[in-house]
């Protein structure tokens, strides 16, 4: 039921989450038909749908753990559950946008939920959703927030929370109706912005949750028979729509949108506290990937190919090969099986720039992947790639830090794709596979994890210190399961050749006994330094 009351509480904000997901749902395909700007791809709806519907399922989680009590969750719950709901199921460019809408209004909100703190939330809503955007263009859902957060701004003090979402949502329509002006592709095709017009529906949901009356909700358009097709708006623009969350520091994040402004266009980072969402429209699909592994921790990748006519003109099947460093003699027999050309890496004699130079030319390929499994070879690689491309070769270098993300790229190669499309399945695969190893200390020294003894194990993940133990079976089974309290779908355990095959059995049980749904498959062959190496993805 629609909430009555004047007040942005709660239960209004799981009202209004529940409204909006249900106008999106009616409106999706009207949204999508009019979606030109900024790729006429016609998923703008159902990309706002997607975003609302994480964002709603968030909050009605937020309520059922209260079921079995006697309150209800308090409003800074919901708003902050909307918020991050909508961060991490964000979809497109018009969903990531919405999302850090959201972000905003709910940072605010959080303090208070009165009329002026809806007043103040819409205003930085709209502010934090231009900082995420690379590059902010008028006639947008930007130009809608904003203009909706002014209308707002000029309610009189003693104005309800009723009407500052009524003079929110007025405010956006006006200005939904002139985006055709302000944007020249919008012109041509005669139609109004799909993004803004979605952030209109959901505006138009916040007056009904709050007032318990639902507004008018007409729209300033033109039948949709004159809206361009997507190869039309397409041309000339980037064929890769690339979205991930990332963990990083704000600083990292910083140089993550240089980086990637460098690349592409329609670039909208959002998030804060650790977590973010990047969207980007990119040629480079690898690259942009690499650029959120170097940032940070980058998962739920999705690459989107925005049509045959935006791929790159290499495009025709054509001889490909991989080569891939490994560890160990186990792992070199595993590749050479996959069909890759294998550089061994012996302990404390890293491969160097000329030996990865004659793996490449043995592979006897126009186009290679180049998989260097280790953070320590990445300049190295990134020479013996350039001096191959000067020979002729065309490299990609995929920057693998670990033996098990080269399994995962591995796993998924396909020569018979293209050459773009194969980087970016590879690039994502190595991307969502988190790693870690154990080792034995040398010496006492400090760590991450605290004091270290000679002859402790240790268990790095992604690099660092972060379990001590005192054998390997337990101190795998803790990495294990600090590794996957953050999800994971399929852990790959590679044993190192003096480790017994009962590790292996002990380590299958624990993920299947704790981890409904997480399969494991387990390899030989571990560098000699390392009793076991662990990927998660």
């Amino acid at each position: 039921m629609p909430q009555t009351a004047d007040d942005m509480d709660a239960v209004a904000v799981r009202t209004w989450c529940s409204l909006a997901l249900e106008a999106l749902g009616r409106e999706r395909e009207a949204i999508n038909a009019i979606n030109v700007y900024p790729v006429a791809d016609g998923d703008t709806g159902t990309n706002l749908y997607l975003t609302v519907e994480s964002a709603t399922q968030a909050v009605e989680a937020v309520f059922a753990a209260h079921e079995t009590g006697t309150t209800v969750p308090v409003a800074a719950d919901a708003v902050r559950a909307m918020a991050h709901g909508a961060l991490i199921g964000a979809r497109g460019n018009s969903g990531t946008i919405l999302a850090q809408l959201l972000r905003g209004m709910a940072g605010v909100l959080a303090d208070g939920h009165d009329a002026d703190h809806l007043r103040r939330a819409l205003t930085r809503a709209a502010a934090a959703a231009r900082q995420a955007v690379a590059h902010p263009v008028e006639g947008t859902v930007l130009t809608v927030a904003t203009a909706a957060a002014e209308a707002a701004g000029r309610t009189t003090d003693d104005a309800g929370t009723a009407a500052v979402a009524q003079a929110a949502y007025e405010g956006a329509r006006t200005a939904l109706e002139a985006t055709p002006g302000q944007l020249a592709v919008l012109g041509r095709a005669g139609v109004v912005d799909a993004g803004g017009r979605g952030l209109v529906t959901v505006l138009g949901s916040l007056v009904e949750a709050v007032s318990g009356r639902a507004p008018e909700r007409t729209y300033a358009t033109v039948p949709a028979t004159v809206v361009p097709a997507p190869q039309d708006c397409a041309e000339g623009g980037p064929a890769f729509e690339v979205i991930y969350l990332l963990e990083a520091t704000d600083g990292a994040v910083d140089r993550l949108r240089t980086r990637l402004d460098g690349l592409g266009d329609s670039l909208v980072v959002v998030g804060g506290d650790g977590l973010w969402n990047v969207h980007v429209h990119v040629d480079d699909a690898g690259a942009a990937v690499e650029a959120g592994v170097e940032a940070g921790r980058p998962y739920r990748i999705r690459i989107t190919h925005f049509g045959a006519d935006r791929v790159h003109p290499h495009t025709e099947p054509v001889q490909r090969a991989v080569v891939v460093v490994v560890p160990g003699d186990g792992l070199r027999g595993l590749c050479k099986e996959a069909g890759a050309t294998t550089v061994l890496a012996r302990p404390g004699e890293p491969p160097a720039s000329g030996e990865l130079v004659d793996a490449i030319r043995r592979a006897h390929a126009r186009e290679v992947v180049l998989l260097p499994n280790d953070a320590e070879l990445r300049h190295t690689a990134a020479a013996a790639a350039e001096q191959a491309r000067a020979e002729g070769v065309r490299v990609a270098l995929i920057p693998t830090r670990a033996a098990v993300q080269g399994i995962a790229a591995l796993a998924v190669h396909e020569p018979d794709r293209s050459f773009d499309e194969d980087v970016v399945a590879m690039t994502a695969a190595a991307g969502a596979t988190r790693y870690a190893e154990l080792a034995v200390a040398e010496r006492q020294s400090w760590t991450m994890a605290g004091i270290c003894q000679a002859g402790d194990i240790l268990g790095l993940i992604d690099g660092d210190v972060a379990v001590i133990g005192e054998d390997v079976p337990e101190t795998a089974r803790n990495v294990l399961d600090r590794m996957l309290a953050a999800g994971g779908e399929l852990v790959t355990l590679v044993l190192g050749d003096d480790v017994p095959d009962t590790l292996a059995d002990e380590l299958e049980e624990h993920v299947r006994e704790g981890y409904l749904a997480v399969d494991t498959v387990v390899y030989r062959g571990g560098p000699p330094c390392a009793p076991l190496l662990i990927g998660v993805e």
